[in-house]
């Protein structure tokens, strides 16, 4: 089976490039992804977003089976999500975590991340370009880049 990074994105993510442009810039996930793919060369990018917590769940267990890596913007769940960081906890390959603004420069409550617990990096305040980041550590820890 192919080896594939997996791009898992939050609540709300769906509205990239439409919410709040001025924290989270004029990029959708459609561009995310395909500035993604353009990383990755042969290795196939998996992206993927879920406004609900067990949908997310659900992907990183199908990660497990053909994930190289996974780089994972939780959005709000990031701060609240015990089942998601339980969920990654059980996946073998990196996990990078990716937040488009910098986090420690808003509200308190973005500053704990459960997310950050298991990740073996944190991107955050690159704008999208932090998905390409991660895909680059990704492929370079795993030995593809």
């Amino acid at each position: 089976m192919a080896k594939r990074i997996y791009i898992l994105n939050g609540p709300n993510l769906n509205l990239l490039g439409k919410r709040q442009p001025d924290i989270y810039g004029h990029e959708t996930l459609d561009d995310v992804t395909a500035a993604c793919r353009k990383v990755a060369g042969e290795v196939e990018i998996r992206a993927e977003q879920s406004n609900f917590e067990g949908g997310l769940v659900e992907l990183i267990h199908e990660a497990r089976e053909d994930g190289l890596g996974i780089a994972i913007n939780a959005g709000a769940y990031t701060h609240t999500s015990v089942a998601i960081m339980d969920a990654l906890n059980t996946f073998e390959g990196p996990v990078m975590e990716v937040h488009i603004s910098n986090v420690h420069k808003r509200e308190s409550f973005r500053h704990h991340s459960y997310i950050s617990l298991r990740a073996d990096g944190i991107i955050v305040g690159c704008g999208t370009q932090g998905y390409e980041l991660a895909v680059q550590r990704i492929l370079r820890m795993t030995g593809q880049g």
